[in-house]
């Protein structure tokens, strides 16, 4: 049998090529699917894994470098600049004639502050401080305080101290013997004028208590001489002048005795009673007209009171012109300082002075009753060594030249105080390295290669959270990173 052309049996290979294509795209697709769960599962874990994954690692010891360094140990504090020897000012007594009944010139009025004084003003010798029902008070140098009027008749260290401060100011009082006689009252009244005010004479009540002092001295010699005149004649029996003397009795002549003696004896009281009030009688130099101050020229630090007021009490503060620091210092600090020591002082806004410590005191008075001051960190090291170490100690620092702090009073300064340098540049590390052992010995744990190892170390000088280290019986060496923290 014969087939036609188009019946070739090509065609069943045909269809052999296609299945083989299906079967190649599955295949491939099988491939594909098992990559991609090969994949997934490299992608997916376990919750154990998971867990492990973020837990933090292993924690290690914090270490630190070894630095090569210069060291400077100071002391820092905060203290306020203050000025030196401050001592209260007030009035010895009444300025002019006092605070008695007013007269008809004015004197003895209430004493009212007429001119007040003005804080910060520096007083010189001879200074008018204030005035008082227009009457001046000066001021003095002195140590002995004024405490009593001073005028004629009056002797002792207060007068010497005025007569002193007189010469001074040029007038002569024409001794310093200390006795107030004619030519100190002359020399006050020059005084006083050269200042624009009248001393002080004596007032209408002086004047009327020497009037009646000599009244009661003609009074006694008036009756001394009529005692005197009146025995020498005798009455008779009737009462009537017998024109004729006869003889006193023994009695007569007793009683007149007596009599005359009284009258004498008034007589010298009398003239005691005068000689001793013009002794006292002149120029005065009264009790609230002079301030003695121990050293001028002083400063006015603070005023309490104004124009207006009574000053019956303090009427402010006095202080040197020194320029001192105060600071406090804990105790362990203290112990570091020294008198002579140089302190650096800075203000918030930068201005700057050098000062020297002057005196190292512990808070509490010492049991004997001393101050306990001292001018070196012994007696606090002494005090704190049985007490609080932390507890403050008062440090004085004195300021030569203070520069633009003479401007700060009651300021508050940063004071820089340098205790200590290392003699060049030497191995330091930070103080939470240093360990001790057993043994007392200090130590500090090197990390070596991934191990640490101890080596001892003798601690020197101290500063800022960092603290000399010199090897001992070990190596040591910059760079190499000791143990902080575990």
């Amino acid at each position: 049998m014969s087939h036609p052309e188009g019946d070739n049996p090509s065609g069943i290979g045909g269809r052999i090529g296609s299945g083989r294509r299906r079967l190649g795209v599955v295949v491939s697709a099988v491939v594909l699917v098992g990559a991609g769960g090969w994949f997934a599962g490299t992608q997916v874990q376990s919750p154990a894994d998971a867990a492990a994954s973020h837990q933090a690692p292993k924690a290690g010891p914090v270490t630190v470098a070894v630095v090569r360094q210069s060291l400077t140990a100071s002391v820092v504090a905060t203290g306020s600049v203050e000025f030196a020897s401050p001592r209260p000012l007030s009035l010895a007594g009444p300025v002019g004639s006092g605070a008695s009944a007013s007269g008809a010139d004015g004197e003895g009025a209430e004493q009212r502050v007429t001119k007040a004084p003005v804080a910060g003003t520096k007083i010189k010798e001879g200074d008018v401080l204030m005035t008082v029902n227009g009457r001046p008070v000066f001021a003095l140098g002195g140590s002995v305080p004024m405490y009593r009027a001073l005028g004629p008749g009056t002797s002792g260290d207060d007068v010497t101290q005025l007569q002193k401060a007189l010469k001074r100011l040029g007038f002569d009082p024409g001794g310093t013997g200390g006795t107030y006689g004619q030519g100190t009252a002359t020399a006050v009244s020059d005084w006083y004028k050269s200042e624009g005010y009248d001393a002080q004479e004596p007032n209408s009540a002086d004047q009327q208590q020497l009037g009646t002092l000599e009244q009661a001295v003609s009074a006694a010699q008036e009756t001394l001489l009529t005692t005197n005149s009146g025995g020498g004649e005798a009455s008779s029996g009737d009462g009537s002048s017998s024109g004729t003397p006869s003889p006193q009795s023994s009695t007569d002549k007793q009683v007149h005795e007596i009599q005359v003696k009284s009258a004498q004896k008034s007589l010298d009281l009398a003239n005691d009673a005068l000689s001793s009030f013009k002794a006292t009688y002149g120029t005065k130099v009264p009790a609230g007209e002079v301030v003695f101050l121990p050293k001028l020229p002083a400063r006015l630090d603070k005023v309490t009171v104004k124009t207006g007021d009574t000053p019956s009490a303090q009427i402010g503060t006095v202080t040197s012109s020194d320029v001192v620091v105060q600071a406090a210092v804990p105790g362990t600090d203290a112990q570091l300082l020294r008198h002579g020591m140089t302190a650096q002082l800075t203000t918030a806004d930068g201005k700057s002075a050098q000062g020297t410590v002057d005196v190292v005191a512990d808070d509490t008075a010492s049991s004997d009753g001393s101050s306990g001051t001292d001018t070196s960190a012994t007696a606090a090291a002494d005090s704190t060594s049985t007490s609080d170490s932390t507890a403050a100690v008062q440090v004085r620092i004195t300021v030569p030249d203070p520069g633009p702090l003479a401007g700060e009073a009651e300021a508050a300064v940063k004071v820089t105080i340098k205790v200590g340098a290392s003699d060049g540049k030497v191995l330091t590390v930070p103080m939470a390295a240093i360990h001790t052992s057993s043994d007392g010995r200090a130590r500090v744990k090197v990390e070596r290669d991934g191990t640490v190892t101890e080596v001892h170390v003798t601690v020197g000088l101290s500063a800022a959270g960092v603290v000399e280290v010199k090897p001992d019986g070990g190596a040591l060496t910059a760079g190499e990173r000791v143990v902080v923290g575990e």
